[in-house]
């Protein structure tokens, strides 16, 4: 859902990807395992970024498609009631998909296996509890309002809804995989494969006759992400079978809850503020509307995936380097910066060079985005430049006033759409996001350096300040 571990990364990335995406792909994993401490944080960034480059490229295909085949009213009630199903997914973990890999990294070094035999299986029942019990009020709760939504919006929405558990199982199964350093395991499922199986069944629905609307699409959705998950199931399961000997398990789930708790609202608060433009936009404009923004965010993926990729290999290094290790924790969280910004300042350049005969593809009402590329790449440059600052205050015990930032950044964006986006339309909703990351990433520079005492901001000197 922003990696190179070198800065030279990106000039080697085609030979680095097809070492990658080829035969070898099982050793890399291995070799997570056998290399020293940073360079595994780096390894599994740079896979990371291999896979986000794939995966970029994989969804702007798909959804060029999509748009193309539907149209763009369909498309636009396809796209808002899947980014809402992908952000309520992703919140009904309630924050075990990210404080797993907080603890399974701390009870496998201290030797903890009952805890880790514990936390694996208990994360696991109750993601598929909470998310399956949210899905069934969110059903609920659509057809009691059907009266005040869009007639075109009811059916899509309940549909929809039958994706949440697997879509959150998918998240908590991403955590585990990456506190066990799985960059394969971890994301290819969900970037990968997933866009892959919707493309295609979206296709093989097309080919049977089925009408080229949301509702097709729904169903194409809803069948990939079952399969992905399912299958990411059993994969993760078996390899942590080698892992993890047989024997009892202790359940602390009062502690795993209040740990969870507040980095769930971290997570809530930083998906809702990075999906809140698409799903103001949808509360206010029409779906012709949402589907040309929708796809100028997805036009910008080149430049957020070097921010998840960094932060997809680095907050298990964090984790373990808060365990009385100040100075290579505040040493490692400067590099990380530079592996943000330098390569999201590049494609970002690239994006905006590129931007408009890729919105063509779309179909021609869709270069009515590019204009407001620019002002939505500066907001995404900000954020790259103080690196994952948010990751950092999570692992190292600050998730609580890190939830308070999201909280005040998203109170800010939201307070923005509402005015900006009735006076100046799209063009609102790119102001309100812009000036938003902008006052995220200086929130939260600000909180590591004032908690930490670590300059996380990339023209800045490496200087500690007051903890």
């Amino acid at each position: 859902m922003r990696f190179s571990a070198a800065t030279t990364a990106g000039r080697f990335l085609p030979q680095r990807l097809a070492l990658r995406m080829g035969p070898l792909l099982g050793r890399i994993d291995a070799v997570l395992f056998t290399a020293d401490e940073r360079g595994e944080a780096g390894r599994m960034s740079l896979i990371a970024f291999a896979i986000r480059i794939v995966s970029a490229v994989i969804a702007f295909i798909s959804q060029v498609l999509m748009a193309r085949w539907m149209g763009s009213f369909e498309y636009g009630i396809f796209v808002l009631v899947w980014v809402t199903m992908v952000i309520v997914g992703n919140l009904a973990c309630l924050g075990f998909h990210t404080s797993v890999i907080r603890f399974i990294p701390e009870y496998r070094e201290r030797n903890m296996l009952a805890e880790l035999r514990g936390i694996v299986v208990a994360s696991r029942l109750f993601v598929l509890i909470a998310s399956t019990a949210i899905a069934g009020l969110g059903a609920l709760g659509v057809w009691l309002c059907a009266d005040w939504i869009e007639s075109y919006y009811v059916i899509p929405f309940i549909l929809g809804l039958f994706c949440l558990p697997m879509i959150a199982m998918g998240d908590l199964l991403q955590g585990q995989s990456r506190a066990n350093s799985w960059a394969l395991f971890a994301l290819s499922p969900t970037y990968l494969v997933r866009p892959v199986l919707i493309l295609a069944l979206m296709a093989l629905m097309l080919a049977m006759g089925y009408a080229p609307d949301a509702r097709t699409a729904i169903f194409a959705s809803i069948a990939a992400t079952y399969a992905t998950t399912l299958a990411q199931l059993i994969g993760v399961t078996s390899r942590m079978v080698k892992n993890i000997p047989t024997g009892p398990m202790k359940v602390h789930f009062s502690e795993w809850f209040i740990v969870s708790l507040p980095i769930f609202l971290v997570e809530s608060f930083f998906f809702l503020l990075t999906n809140a433009d698409v799903l103001m936009v949808g509360a206010y404009l029409q779906p012709n509307d949402v589907a040309v923004y929708f796809a100028t965010v997805k036009t910008l993926a080149l430049v957020h995936f070097v921010y998840f990729s960094v932060k997809a290999g680095v907050a298990q290094r964090y984790a373990q380097f808060t365990h009385g290790e100040p100075e290579k924790l505040a040493a490692f969280a400067r590099e990380t910066v530079s592996w943000t910004f330098w390569p999201s300042l590049l494609m970002a350049l690239l994006v905006l060079l590129l931007g408009e005969p890729m919105l063509v593809l779309f179909g021609p009402e869709f270069t009515a985005g590019y204009p407001l590329l620019f002002l939505l790449v500066f907001g995404v440059v900000a954020r790259a430049a103080v690196g994952p600052c948010e990751s950092l205050l999570t692992m190292s015990g600050n998730q609580n006033i890190c939830a308070a930032v999201y909280a005040m950044t998203l109170a800010f964006n939201i307070g923005l759409n509402i005015v900006l986006i009735p006076l100046f339309g799209l063009w609102g909703a790119a102001i309100a996001t812009s000036l938003a990351m902008v006052f995220e990433a200086s929130a939260l520079s600000f909180t590591v350096w004032r908690k930490l005492g670590i300059v996380m901001l990339i023209f800045m000197p490496a200087a500690r300040g007051a903890a």
